[in-house]
Formats: C-alpha cells, structure tokens, sequence
C-alpha cells in the first residue's frame, strides 16, 4: 500500500513537470503573439504596417494563430479536467475556469484567453507542488525502508536478498550507516540507532543484545544481527506509514459540508453571470463581464482552505512522532476539557523494578522469585519484565508453565512443576482459594508507597515482592502546560493501591485520582466525566487500558513505537514516551483551526470583493486571473506555515530523553 502510494506520488510529480512544461511553451507562445504585435517587429518580420489606432491596438493575422495556439496549448488541461469530473459526477472550480477560456476564444480575444489560462494554470502547479511539499516527510517516511537487506544463511554465510522476502525468524546483519529492514530483536552487537522517523526522538537510542529496533532506523555505530520478528507492512514503519496515508484521505465536517453545496456552486455562478450579460447594454462588455465574474468566482482559495492546512499539520505532527488516525481527530483536540492519565507507562515510566520482597516462613527468596518468574515470563506487563529481569539478574533459571491465564488487572496463573502458581493482588490470591491468612501478620505488613505483588503456590502464599516506578521528568510540567491550556479535569487512574495513587498524584498535581481499580471500571470515570459535560481525552500505554481509550472522545496512546496494541486501540498514537506531545498537540491542533478559518475568511472576502468589482468595477478578466493566482498562494503559504509549526521544540526534546539502558539499577531490599 505504502509503496502505491509511492509510485502514486511519483506520477503526481512527472504529471507536474510536464503541465510545467506545456505552461511555459503556453506561455512564451502568447508572449510572442504581443511581440509579434508591436510595429517594428511586425514591419521586420512581416513587411505589415500596423497604423496606430484609437479604437485599439492592432492586430497581425500571426499574432492571432499565435496566441490561439498558445490559448488552447494552456487551456487543454483546464478543459479535460472540467470534462472529466463533469463525466464522474461532480463539480470542480475548473468548469468556470474552462468556460470562461472557451468564451475568451469564442469572442476571438485569444490572447486574453491565453493570459487567463496561463495564470490559471500557474495556480494548479503552486496548488501541486505546495501539496507535494507538505507531504515530503510522509514521502521521505515512505522511502525509509531499504530495498536490500544482508539475509544470514544456515551455513553461517550471507546473501543480500529483497527487503520484502524476509519472514520472522530470519537474521539479518545491518552494518553501520545502513537502515534496519525489518522490525526484530539483536542478537549479536551494540550499536547506537537514529529513530528519530519512527518515535520522533531527537536523541540516537543504544541497543544491546535483546533490544528490540524497528524498520526503517539507522544503525550509526557498531554491526548487529538481528533476528526478524516483523516483515513488511506488519512492520511499526509499515502501520505507521499506513496511519498517515489513511488520515490524509479523511475530511473535517467543515470539509464534508463544503463537499454538500459544491454541487451548487458552479451552477449559480454560471446563472449569475448569465443574468449580468443579459441585461447589459452592450453584450461585448456584458460577455467580459461575465468572463471576469467566472474567473473571479472560481473558488480555488476557499476551496484548498481546509485540506492544505490538515496536510499540513498532518505533516508537522509526524515529525514530531504524533501519528494522527482521522483529521477529525486533529480538529477535535482544541475541544478538550478533560484529560485522563493511567498511571503506570504513562505519568511513570513503566520501567517498574522490584526494590523488595518478604518471603514467607520457611520460603527461600530464591524460591519466590523462581515461582513468580517462571509464570511471569510469559506475560508482556510492566510488573512481569521487572520480576522476570531481577530473576535474572538473580542468575535464576525459569521453569517451563503450562495453562497460563492472565486476568487483566488482577494477575497471572499457570502450572509450573505440577502445581498451581498465582501471582497478584492479595484480593485476587484469595478469591481463587489461596490461604493469605499470612497478611495479617505485622511483621508482613505492606510498606507505604510500594505497589505489592503476592505469590502463591500450591494454594499457599509464598509471600511478596514490592515494585516501586518512577514519574517522569517531563511528566508534571505537561500536566502544568495542559492546566494553562485551560485543561480544567486532570485525572489519574490506576489499578495501583492508594498508596502508590495519591504519592504520583501529588507529585503530578492531578485535580482526580482513583486507585485499585479494574480495567473495566475505569470506564466509569470516562463516562462520569462525559456526563458532567466534559470532552474527555484518555492517555495510557494501550497494555491494558484499550477499553478506556476506546469510551473516551479521543483516545492517545504512549510508546506506541513496537505496540500494535496501542496503535490500534487509540486515535493517536505518541510513538515515544515524551507526555509533552499532548499539549503540543492541542497547540497544534489550536493553530490549524486558526489557519483554516483565516483561509475561509479571506476565500469568502476575495469572492465577493472580485464578483463586486467584476459587475461594477474596472477588473478585467486577466486583472481577475492574476488576483486569482495570488489569493491561491496566499492560502496555501498561509498553510504551508503549520508544517514549521513547533520546530523549537527539537533542542527541547533533548533535555527530557534519558535513555534507559543507562539507568541506574536500584537494590533489591529483603525486608
């Protein structure tokens, strides 16, 4: 899909170059027509004598054929296209146009009719080309993958191979300076990558042994093998460059409303016109009248409002990793009232690490950690990676479960060496049977501030691990920028303990917070905001908050780089962990509204101000083509200013990344 689009870009392009092409032959044939036309050339040339005239200049019988050439050689494209959308079935401004470049000729004023052809045209190409500009970071996104990639044989050799034949589970080897061609996990090598395409990060991330990268990065530093997990358009770069190209075929209503009255546009105008060559005096002024009104109406300003802004914005956003599903949804973020955060991946940085644990009477440490990383392996939570890594940091060596079930929001269950192990919350040990009579105990009392994870085996409890989760840095100034951003609403929800919720709400100064609660029921909170009038935006990390997001008005999902949870559950996917995106998207969302209907405005004022003068002023139809072609630029360079918008923020990124393969890892206390 991505690569049609590709060769559709390429096309638009060629098909620009050549219109290029014939608007200049066009246009240096109706110049030659007035050259032609001036005494001395004609004399030289010609051996005519043009006398001087009071009613007019004079033409050469030359100048004519010349200018008519010229007129039908600009003029072609603006009819065929006329034609064509007339056969489809709808309207487009280039019916008035070609009427009005046909009635030019009709009257014999055929250089007339190629000056307003020519500057007619001159606006299409400024229309395509600025079009083609606003897309060139979806079309550099689309050229990111290689074509080639260095495919590792069984025999230990390589082959280079299409980038598109590869398949999970093949390793390919990516030396420095190439891009990476598929999604995959290293196997061998350190190197450090530029993902600033895919997330948006200005920063180059250092990937080991086990890191996962994605397709279309470009490996700067060492050689990696890396083993191929995702191929193609299952790729995070396919889904990302599918995103983008879908969202630039969506419509605002505002654009959906123009499209419903369209219909009648071309006609009243048509109707107008009409009516002002009937009852003028003279038909010859009344006909350039008419002409001019035609020109003047052509609604290429009002019309390319809207969409030359979205693409633009579109473009913008994706540069900053801010994948945006629907137009709407841009133009919806400046409506936002209410934000919802879910605490873990998102205010925090999910990168949860087991800081303690209390073993049971009689139980070994090594034993805990055993039975609960031997289940937790199989899960993707951040709770499961923290006590799967501190196993093995530990040096201890899994079992190999069988049945497991997760249950979102309470625990995981499987059977490791005939017996059944749980580990989660205490309420959910105790509802599957488990004997948690140990809680009561106070030298087995929970510390404060520690989100608990209990182990169980064999219908008895082991005993627990504490986790503890850091905020993130940039996390509370976004939360300070949404609130002066007239976000009135800033939640936090968490199936955390109280504990846990009130010390990160605190920190973060969130208006709500609601603790221990199931993904379901976070759904209530949604809903509550909504009926209390609210336009409600949820922020989480798509593992477990999908529901949420779904209920909400705009779902945002954090990190969604690699996650095709998160990509599909949300209506924008953030795709780095970097909360200060939201309120750049509303502020971006804000200025693209603001754009919109500056061009609306000034479309409507430049109708009206040029039909005004056409029936009653002293604008002529080539007068008329000209102001045409400056008001198409002015929208769109007015446009086109919202793919810079932002661009400052590219020296603040960089304060706020810190790579986590250079975290500190804290001790594990026994208490």
């Amino acid at each position: 899909m991505a690569h049609s689009h590709m060769r559709e870009i390429e096309a638009e392009t060629s098909k620009a170059s050549l219109l290029l092409v014939g608007t200049l032959m066009g246009g240096m044939l109706v110049v030659t027509s007035f050259v032609v036309d001036i005494p001395f050339v004609a004399s030289a040339l010609f051996q005519i004598d043009l006398p001087n005239s009071a009613t007019g200049r004079m033409h050469t019988p030359y100048s004519d054929m010349i200018a008519l050439l010229g007129a039908l050689l600009l003029g072609a494209p603006l009819v065929w296209h006329a034609l064509t959308c007339l056969l489809h079935g709808h309207m487009h401004m280039d019916e008035l146009v070609a009427l009005a470049v046909a009635a030019a000729i009709a009257l014999g004023e055929y250089q007339e009719a190629g000056i307003i052809a020519f500057f007619m045209v001159v606006s299409n190409l400024i229309e395509t080309r600025t079009a083609l500009g606003a897309r060139a970071s979806i079309e550099s996104l689309l050229r990111l993958t290689p074509d080639k990639a260095h495919r590792l044989t069984p025999g230990g050799g390589e082959e280079e191979v299409d980038a598109k034949e590869l398949r999970p589970g093949e390793v390919v080897r990516v030396r420095p300076g190439d891009n990476i061609p598929a999604d995959g996990e290293v196997l061998v090598g350190e190197s450090t990558v530029n993902q600033a395409k895919i997330t948006g990060e200005s920063l180059p991330a250092d990937k080991g042994v086990g890191a996962e990268v994605f397709s279309g990065t470009n490996n700067l530093t060492g050689m990696l093998e890396i083993r191929v997990t995702k191929a193609g358009g299952d790729t995070t770069l396919g889904r990302v460059q599918q995103l983008i190209l879908d969202a630039e075929k969506t419509r605002i209503p505002l654009m959906r409303f123009i499209d419903k009255y369209a219909g009648w546009y071309t006609p009243t105008i048509c109707m107008l016109a009409a009516v002002v060559w009937f009852f003028s005096e003279d038909k010859d002024v009344g006909m350039h009248k008419a002409i001019t009104m035609l020109i003047s109406a052509c609604p290429c300003a009002l019309v390319l409002a809207t969409p030359t802004a979205m693409v633009a914005a579109l473009s913008c956003a994706a540069r900053l990793g801010i994948l945006i599903k629907d137009v709407v949804q841009l133009e919806f973020a400046r409506t936002l009232t209410a934000v919802i955060f879910d605490k873990t991946g998102t205010l925090t940085t999910g990168e949860l690490s087991v800081t303690q644990m209390k073993p049971a009477p009689g139980v070994e440490g090594a034993e805990l950690l055993h039975s609960a990383a031997s289940v937790e392996q199989m899960s993707k939570h951040p709770t499961a990676l923290a006590v799967v890594s501190v196993a093995r940091k530990a040096k201890i060596e899994f079992a190999s479960p069988d049945g497991f079930h997760e249950v979102a929001g309470r625990g995981v269950s499987a059977n490791v060496g005939g017996n059944a192990v749980l580990v989660g919350r205490s309420t959910w040990l105790a509802e599957q049977g488990v004997d948690m009579s140990i809680t009561t105990d106070p030298d087995f009392a929970e510390p404060e501030g520690v989100s608990m994870l209990y182990v169980a085996r064999g219908g008895k409890c082991l005993g627990w691990l504490g986790l503890e989760d850091k905020t993130r840095p940039e996390a509370r100034a976004a939360i300070d920028e949404l609130r002066k951003l007239n976000i009135k609403n800033l939640s936090m929800v968490t199936g955390d303990k109280w504990s846990v919720a009130r010390r990160v709400g605190a920190e973060m100064g969130c208006t709500e917070v609601q603790a221990e609660v199931l993904p379901e029921e976070k759904l209530h909170l949604v809903d509550d905001l909504k009926r209390r009038g609210h336009r409600v935006a949820v922020v989480g990390d798509g593992v477990n908050d999908a529901p949420m997001l779904a209920a909400s008005d705009l779902g945002i999902a954090m990190g969604a780089a690699g996650s095709d949870v998160a990509i599909n559950s949300a209506s924008v996917a953030l795709m780095n962990n970097d909360l200060s995106r939201l309120p750049f998207l509303i502020k971006l969302s804000r200025a693209a509204t603001r754009v919109v209907w500056q061009n609306i405005l000034f479309g409507v004022f430049f109708i009206v101000v040029t039909m005004t003068l056409a029936i009653w002023g002293p604008l002529t139809p080539i007068t008329a083509a000209i102001s045409h072609t400056v008001a198409t630029a002015l929208v769109i360079f007015n446009s086109a200013r919202l793919v810079r918008f932002g661009e400052e923020r590219a020296e603040e990124i960089e304060s706020y990344i810190t790579p986590f393969a250079t975290e500190a890892v804290e001790p594990i206390t026994a208490v």
